[in-house]
């Protein structure tokens, strides 16, 4: 093992949890890595314009601010790796963190490897992602004033969404699959008094149809099937929003951290603590109420944090 694969600080995925625990133990001379992962940047690479970070006055476009978090991490000394870990074993210490082709070990570890939005898994949904395609209503609904859109979904997600998205569109429609909602009552109830909302029940999304004008793709509609005689209609909509659940990525800690049923990351309340000493959790791995990317910022700044006293105390 060479001594420059190990470090005093691991952090295993990016996003703005991450380039902010890689900011604040950078300046604390901790020397951390970053193990970018699959999707540089996370969830935010996929978003057109944020305009709900602080300091972004008339916005900022999503891969752009986390290039800046990146820049600002490394001008601190943190290092950027672009590669996925694919293995760790916090049985022992240092822990030990497998890539496809290294090993590292660290002394303390940071995991911000977030959340994906379940989605439809049909091809033309990726095509229009970004253009009329959203997977958060919080971050996108402003930019459908006076437009429709469907929100995809049964539970309270969809439903919360749906109202939310009542600020903006001149209407909503809420595509389910079945005709019984999942949502909790007093959700469905609002929702159902919305003179805005429509629905469309037992209904599946085939495919997000769209046109491409001077180099510039727009969703214009859908396609939905019936789940019941598979018969088949259009809807003209300018957005779709899926709200169908978000999945945290902690397969690779399954067995080895706390997790509530859904695979969130269990930590020490008012703490980034895992049950793990040294490891911490920091962004929407281990929060699935606010998923926003300030509030993932501010728990990367509370792991490094958590991190910077927790490794003076080992000393």
């Amino acid at each position: 093992m060479s001594s420059e694969n190990h470090h005093k600080v691991a952090i295993i995925g990016s996003g703005p949890a991450g380039f902010t625990a890689g900011l604040y133990t950078g300046r604390a001379n901790l020397n951390p890595v970053i193990f970018e992962g699959m999707q540089p940047g996370g969830q935010l690479t996929i978003t057109t314009e944020v305009e709900n970070y602080p300091g972004f006055e008339s916005g900022i476009m999503g891969p752009e601010l986390m290039d800046i978090m990146r820049k600002q991490a490394q001008r601190f000394g943190a290092k950027s790796i672009y590669t996925e870990v694919t293995e760790v074993d916090f049985s022992k210490r240092p822990f030990v963190l497998k890539t496809y082709d290294d090993v590292h070990t660290a002394d303390a570890v940071i995991i911000s490897t977030g959340a994906s939005a379940r989605l439809l898994n049909i091809e033309s949904e990726n095509k229009y992602m970004g253009y009329g395609v959203s997977a958060c209503a919080t971050c996108d609904g402003f930019f459908f004033k006076d437009l429709k859109v469907l929100v995809v979904g049964g539970g309270d997600t969809a439903m919360e969404e749906a109202n939310f998205l009542t600020k903006f569109a001149s209407e909503v429609t809420i595509v389910h699959r079945r005709d019984e909602f999942r949502a909790s009552k007093i959700m469905f109830d609002r929702v159902k008094k919305n003179p805005k909302i429509k629905f469309q029940t037992s209904k599946i999304i085939k495919e997000v149809l769209g046109k491409q004008e001077n180099g510039r793709k727009t969703m214009t509609g859908v396609l939905l099937e019936d789940t019941k005689d598979h018969s088949t209609l259009k809807v003209d909509a300018d957005g779709l929003f899926i709200a169908i659940g978000h999945k945290p990525n902690t397969d690779l800690f399954k067995g080895v951290l706390d997790m509530d049923e859904t695979g969130y990351l269990k930590v020490k309340p008012g703490s980034t603590y895992t049950n793990i000493p040294g490891v911490f959790a920091a962004g929407d791995v281990a929060d699935k109420t606010y998923r926003q990317a300030v509030t993932a910022a501010g728990s990367g700044c509370m792991a490094a944090i958590d991190v910077e006293r927790w490794l003076e105390a080992q000393e």
